[in-house]
């Protein structure tokens, strides 16, 4: 297991992932906004980023950023539980993710899905964080209007 990081080397990630989001975020369209927070709300909580891209197929595409003692944890929330075709779109999310890199599609709280992954703290670089965030983007733009159509296939009808 990996020693846990010192507050100093968490200091030099914040800063790291700050700068990264400023440099992203200047001059690309794409970036509606970014904040900064904590996982909780609180001072004392895993500091967290977000940074809201707009997309073609899905309106609005939010990357939370979530730096552990020894993970970033990514995520973006894709689509409410679906109210039809749940097998199916489940079967088409476990294949797509044998094909994802870094990521996979998940089901999360009251059964929505989630695109999320995570790295090592040691592997927090401005490329990966990047390769991280254009992945989540990528993945979500590819699946999501097939996901729509058939979640909400009565309604396209």
């Amino acid at each position: 297991m990996s020693d846990l990081h010192d507050e100093p080397r968490l200091a030099d990630l914040r800063g790291l992932i700050d700068a990264w989001l400023d440099d992203f975020a200047t001059g690309n369209p794409l970036v509606a906004a970014v904040d900064r927070g904590t996982s909780d709300g609180t001072m004392l909580a895993e500091p967290r980023w977000y940074v809201r891209l707009l997309g073609e197929e899905k309106e609005f595409i939010t990357v939370w950023l979530t730096l552990g003692q020894r993970t970033l944890r990514y995520e973006t929330y894709v689509l409410p539980d679906p109210p039809e075709n749940r097998d199916e779109i489940l079967d088409h999310l476990l294949r797509r993710n044998d094909a994802l890199v870094g990521a996979h599609f998940s089901v999360g709280e009251e059964d929505a899905i989630y695109l999320r992954g995570q790295i090592p703290d040691s592997a927090v670089t401005a490329d990966e964080l990047d390769r991280v965030v254009g992945t989540l983007y990528t993945a979500v733009e590819a699946d999501f209007r097939h996901l729509v159509h058939r979640a909400f296939a009565s309604k396209f009808a």
